[in-house]
């Protein structure tokens, strides 16, 4: 199930420009999240619709973009050595919601966690890493807007690799010819993923989120 794509100029004209949102392509209930990966990795992920294979190690965290354009600003367009294939990654929202909920801040905040002692033993203890960085232009310029991303590791990697994913699509010819077109600078053609702000409805997930 590949999302609907609209124009760069229609989708920046639909978002925020500005602030913390978990902007994301979305169903009633499930959301899309993208990976990057060498073609070793992204062929036994199509092929098997979840991650595993000789090349994929789940003793290393992984990370997941609900932001396209984060994730094309973090892989060249598909173009950076390990990252030649994008990949768009559902899962049903209640796992996302289960991810966000285990997620510890990977640097201390004070206004969540109070102390550095909290913050660290909060780090021991949960194996979702949360960083909210400037997202990005197509021109891969920051923005003051916000995307987030969320590291996996431990139980918690092996059950979204192998139980959460719902399906795994290939959106590597997609960013690729997106890139074509911005650098012969027609902008106007380039294409990308619709989204929207993913709701989050727990108030004090929302807090710790930081969500405007």
């Amino acid at each position: 199930m590949y999302p609907e794509l609209i124009t760069y100029s229609k989708y920046i004209n639909s978002i925020p420009d500005e602030g913390f949102h978990i902007l994301a392509h979305q169903t009633d209930d499930k959301i899309l999240v993208y990976q990057a990966y060498n073609n070793e990795i992204a062929d036994f992920a199509i092929k098997n619709q979840r991650l595993g294979g000789n090349a994929f190690k789940y003793s290393r965290m992984s990370w997941i973009k609900p932001n396209f354009l984060w994730m094309m600003y973090r892989s060249g367009w598909a173009g950076k050595p390990n990252q030649e294939r994008v990949l768009g990654i559902w899962l049903k929202k209640t796992d996302f919601n289960k991810i966000l909920s285990e997620a510890v801040y990977s640097s201390f905040q004070e206004k969540i966690y109070i102390t550095h002692d909290n913050w660290k033993a909060q780090l021991a203890q949960k194996e979702v890493r949360l960083q909210w960085d400037p997202d990005h232009d197509v021109f891969g310029n920051k923005q003051l807007r916000k995307a987030i991303q969320l590291g996996l590791k431990g139980k918690i990697l092996h059950d979204f690799g192998n139980n959460m994913i719902t399906k795994i699509i290939d959106m590597t010819e997609i960013a690729q010819a997106q890139k074509v077109k911005i650098k012969a600078k027609e902008i106007s053609k380039v294409i990308v993923p619709k989204e929207w702000q993913y709701e989050v409805k727990a108030d004090d997930l929302r807090e710790k989120l930081q969500l405007d």
